[in-house]
């Protein structure tokens, strides 16, 4: 006789997809130190891609977890900070980090680092056979 397993939560699975998503998880725990400039968030983030940021950061917006603040200055300057709801989200992305502090080895995050940075032997072999294919 078969089991039965519950479907997973949809609140839960859509949620877990949000924050789960690469770099927004990154995101929001930089911005849980307050309001940012752009150009800082980047920085902060290692291997972030404008474009990737962009996407997020829109993402983020549009599911009312950021801010973007606009500020009429000689240049212009763009802010982003989290909202109630996205600073809602501080506990669970401790409990998260706790975890990876007890289970995730350091070798392990650097082996990763390595494999995805882009002066990797890896990515550079990966760049190449991109191009040869033309894309």
């Amino acid at each position: 006789m078969a089991e039965i397993v519950p479907p997973v939560c949809a609140r839960f699975h859509r949620a877990v997809e949000l924050i789960g998503s690469r770099w927004t998880g990154a995101i929001i725990q930089t911005l849980l130190q307050g309001k940012t400039r752009y150009a800082l968030l980047k920085g902060a983030i290692p291997d972030i891609t404008d474009r990737m940021l962009s996407e997020r950061l829109r993402s983020l917006e549009a599911e009312e977890l950021v801010t973007r603040w606009v500020i009429a200055d000689t240049p212009v300057r763009v802010e982003y900070e989290l909202t109630d709801k996205g600073r809602e989200l501080e506990s669970a992305l401790h409990e998260i980090g706790a975890w990876a502090e007890r289970w995730i080895p350091l070798e392990s995050v650097e082996h990763h680092d390595e494999v995805n940075h882009p002066d990797s032997r890896h990515a550079k072999s990966h760049r190449r056979s991109r191009l040869a294919k033309g894309a």
